[in-house]
């Protein structure tokens, strides 16, 4: 899914593949630098030797490395800032054959290497169902990225999880590419790119972080889970940390939306022609019809009538769908919803139950940005061509057949109670489900986090319409309560152990976000740095400026800000559960707004 990230399917062979758009762990002996002193302060550490002749020396056990190449300064850029000349080093790890299926496998990856280095390194986890191995710049924010690792200066690596493009999403039938998707290519990859930094720069790196967005958040917060002893900083963006239950849900939804389409419509042009079009079920019209009612109802519980909902609790008991949406008395015009499309919507928002009757995932919010382009693929496409093979081959157990597996077929098709069984099911070979593999390890317990002085920075869209912000808020309030919980039940034992969880994670919600980016939102801001300081000097985020994209934006417009907003709107982003409320002043600038 970007988790899946939205991509390009097209029909392939026996079935499908999916091409996105977005795309065992080394003996302690093996780990990067044991020995070996790290640097200290910030001066820059120069690369030693040529870059062209540098992938020949390296050296790191089932590691091939392919090339190295010098990119000239300025050849890329962030906010409009040219990134300084680096070293790009190509590679694969792990290289063999599927015994199920047949074909090659192999954890490819590129490093990024500043010539002049700040001593930092990136994992840079990528979206989708990843299978690409995307430029290693270490962009962490939304649309139009402020900054990034590598404009910074740290070195950055980024990897296609263990298998390419045209394996998505049939990789699923091997259980080693399961694995490493889910979590093991980064417990392959961790002390290999330590190691190639050792071996370039003759020290190892002063700090490690690692951070994503949607799939890449998931993998943040389960690196933070399980390879907490290798970094120093997580930073996760609207995490996929639910993504087997996310996938069913949206599958759901399709079946949801499936009615109310126009009977037979399909999808006109593009990488999607001729599958069922399902927009017709909720035009954009009456999207934005129930955006401008959350609207109208929530916008000035912060004070201040501005385009924007803060408090996400408060709107979600003050908006009420059959009360403030009106029910057409005749045919859709845009202005009302028919009974049947508020039924749907309020089935699809709730989710779907299982067999026992437990909710398979989280309630979804009513929010500012339902109306927003960027969620027209994950309403309405998602539904039957990216999630029906995540589900299909990778998630479920025992996996699809190829050569009979039709996306749309399988999505509307498909019992969802028992896809909410076989996402949890095992069997002999396939020993992990895609719930165990894909999710993190009791993810209200980060003690080796906490112990050893690590952070945690999350941030979640309001608006998300793949992965709800709700299941996010659950996750950090359980994660709070497992803090007090071990206060109480540890007071003595551990001076981390006593930390409440405010103390190594903070979650931060962006009002009308839709998913990483985009919607009627302050959508650009920069949590890398703010981890950094939080990391290297103890400075916890009390807020987080963040700006809007209008026309002019260096880092590229969002075609979603309002037209009475100021292009360059800022707003603070408040540590949950505070919320930015009015103060006084222009309601255009973060220092009119408090965080509360």
């Amino acid at each position: 899914m970007s988790s899946i990230e939205a991509g390009t399917r097209r029909r392939r062979g026996l079935g499908w593949t999916i091409a996105l758009a977005l795309a065992v762990m080394a003996s302690p002996a093996a780990r990067a630098g044991d020995g070996k002193a790290s640097i200290d302060g910030d001066d820059a550490v120069p690369l030693r030797g040529d870059c062209a002749a540098l992938a020949p020396t390296l050296s790191f056990a089932d590691a091939h490395f392919v090339s190295s190449a010098l990119v000239a300064a300025g050849t890329l850029s962030y906010g409009g800032k040219p990134v300084a000349a680096h070293c790009v080093v190509s590679g694969r790890m792990f290289e063999r054959i599927g015994p199920i299926d047949g074909k090659a496998y192999a954890i490819g990856f590129e490093m990024r290497l500043p010539l002049a280095w700040n001593g930092r390194y990136f994992y840079q986890a990528n979206g989708g169902i990843d299978g690409n191995v995307v430029i290693a710049a270490g962009a962490t924010s939304g649309g139009g990225p402020l900054t990034s690792a590598l404009l910074q200066g740290f070195a950055v690596i980024s990897s296609d999880a263990g298998h390419d493009a045209a394996q998505n999403p049939t990789f699923g039938v091997d259980p080693q590419a399961r694995l490493d998707y889910g979590y093991e290519a980064v417990g392959k990859l961790t002390p290999m790119a330590k190691a190639v930094i050792l071996q370039a720069y003759g020290v190892r790196p002063r700090h490690s972080y690692f951070g994503g967005c949607s799939n890449g958040g998931r993998h943040a917060m389960v690196a933070a889970a399980r390879y907490a002893d290798e970094y120093d900083g997580f930073l996760a963006g609207s995490a996929g940390f639910n993504l087997p239950k996310a996938a069913v849900r949206s599958i759901y939804r399709g079946q949801q939306y499936a009615p109310l389409a126009v009977p037979g419509a399909k999808i006109v042009g593009g990488p999607f022609a001729g599958l069922p079009d399902l927009s017709g079920a909720w035009t954009p019209a009456e999207r934005q019809l129930v955006s401008d009612r959350v609207l109208a109802r929530c916008d000035a519980l912060d004070g201040v009538v501005d385009g924007q909902v803060q408090d996400l609790e408060a709107c979600q008991r003050a908006f009420d769908l059959d009360r403030d949406v009106p029910t057409c008395a005749g045919p859709r015009d845009g202005t009302c919803l028919s009974a049947d499309q508020k039924s749907a919507l309020g089935r699809i928002f709730a989710g779907p139950v299982d067999a026992a009757g437990h909710p398979i995932y989280a309630r979804f919010p009513f929010d500012s940005g339902h109306g927003s382009s960027n969620t027209i693929f994950w309403e309405f496409i998602a539904p039957v061509v990216l999630d029906p093979g995540a589900v299909g081959f990778v998630f479920k157990t025992p996996p699809a057949d190829a050569a009979t597996f039709v996306p749309p077929l399988f999505s509307l098709g498909s019992d969802v109670k028992l896809l909410a069984q076989q996402i949890r099911a095992t069997d002999s070979i396939y020993t992990q489900s895609g719930m165990q593999f894909m999710t993190p390890p009791d993810p209200e317990n980060l003690g080796v986090l906490r112990r050893r002085g690590g952070k945690l920075i999350v941030y979640h869209g309001i608006s998300d319409p793949i992965f709800s912000v709700l299941d996010t808020v659950r996750w950090y309030r359980a994660l709070g309560q497992d803090a007090e919980d071990r206060d109480r039940e540890h007071e003595h034992e551990d001076e981390h152990d006593g930390a409440a969880a405010a103390d190594y994670a903070r979650l931060f919600l962006v009002p009308g976000m839709n998913h990483c980016s985009g919607g009627p939102a302050t959508d650009q801001f920069d949590m890398l740095s703010t981890l950094v300081r939080w990391v290297e000097h103890g400075e916890a985020p009390a807020r987080v400026i963040a700006q809007a994209r209008g026309a002019g934006n260096p880092g590229g417009a969002n075609a979603e800000v309002p037209a009475n907003w100021a292009p360059d709107r800022t707003r603070p982003l408040c540590p949950y559960p505070q919320k930015a409320i009015y103060a006084g002043g222009p309601a255009d600038r973060a220092e009119s707004f408090a965080c509360r």
